[in-house]
């Protein structure tokens, strides 16, 4: 990680940066979104920027909700 992460305002406001890994964890989130990701891996990243969210586990109903219309359950 040899640049610093530049947090917007917005990030300040969107996301819980509390301690060094929570703001280690959103750096290498955004170095992989410059990346060619497969639609999978971007989920999982997109999955792990959520938990960086003072309400995360809307996310989490929101991933899951989807996962059971896929499957029709």
């Amino acid at each position: 990680m040899k640049h610093k992460l530049k947090v917007s305002a917005h990030e300040k406001k969107k996301y819980v940066l509390s301690t060094d890994s929570d703001i280690l964890i959103l750096r290498m989130c955004k170095i992989l979104e410059k990346e060619k990701l497969t639609e999978n891996d971007k989920v999982l990243v997109n999955l792990i920027k959520a938990q960086l969210e003072e309400d995360w586990r809307k996310s989490l109903l929101t991933a899951l909700k989807k996962l059971l219309k896929k499957y029709k359950i």
